[in-house]
């Protein structure tokens, strides 16, 4: 996997490059600012990014902005965007219409080595991840009546899971729960959604959508 990394911070840039490369992934570039970035991202077509969202030279969402941009023009490129807060109106811009080959973690997650390393492989791939306390500050926030409303409390927990990423795999090794019931629940989501029978992928993605825009 080849990775541009973009972010102010030398020393935190330094570092997860050399988190990354003793994982055995390839940082084929640095960029210290998002303009910087998109020239790279043009000139090396890497398979991801990832990019801190406040940049010079406002810091404010320079990266985020330069995320989405990259979304438009190299749609092959995976995107993991990293964040020193949670903001959750980022995470749904970022998404857009379409989460396959994005991410969204809390900066704080680069020290849970093996779980992030997950998700920079998972993204890598074509997933998406999205980090736990996002997922908990959507669930705990004040909503209007949604089709969410019609699910059970474990199948709400099963499409928190898909919103971070997981498969139907890990979510059966996280709850504990067989194949089957794993499998069963997630029927379930869908048809409560409205989402009519397609590729399984593509109805996780327009689940987790519905998830985060409610």
């Amino acid at each position: 996997m080849r990775i541009i990394l973009a972010d102010d911070s030398v020393l935190f840039r330094e570092g997860l490059a050399r988190l990354l490369s003793d994982a055995g992934l390839e940082v084929i570039a640095q960029a210290a600012g998002a303009d910087q970035l998109l020239t790279l991202v043009a000139a090396h077509h890497p398979d991801l990014v990832i990019v801190d969202i406040r940049m010079p030279p406002t810091h404010t969402n320079e990266g985020l902005q330069a995320a989405q941009r990259i979304r438009d023009l190299h749609p092959d490129v995976a995107v993991l965007v990293l964040s020193q807060y949670i903001e959750t109106s980022h995470v749904v811009r970022l998404i857009g219409e379409r989460a396959g080959g994005v991410g969204y973690l809390l900066k704080d997650r680069v020290a849970e080595v093996e779980d992030f390393l997950e998700g920079v492989r998972r993204v890598g791939k074509g997933g998406s991840v999205i980090d736990p306390e996002v997922i908990s500050n959507l669930v705990g926030r004040p909503r209007v009546a949604s089709p969410l409303d019609q699910l059970t409390p474990r199948e709400r927990e099963v499409l928190t899971l898909m919103a971070e990423g997981r498969s139907n795999q890990s979510i059966c090794e996280r709850m504990y729960l067989s194949a089957r019931t794993v499998e069963s629940h997630v029927a379930s989501i869908f048809t409560k959604l409205g989402l009519l029978p397609s590729a399984d992928e593509n109805r996780r993605v327009l689940a987790v959508l519905t998830y985060l825009r409610s």
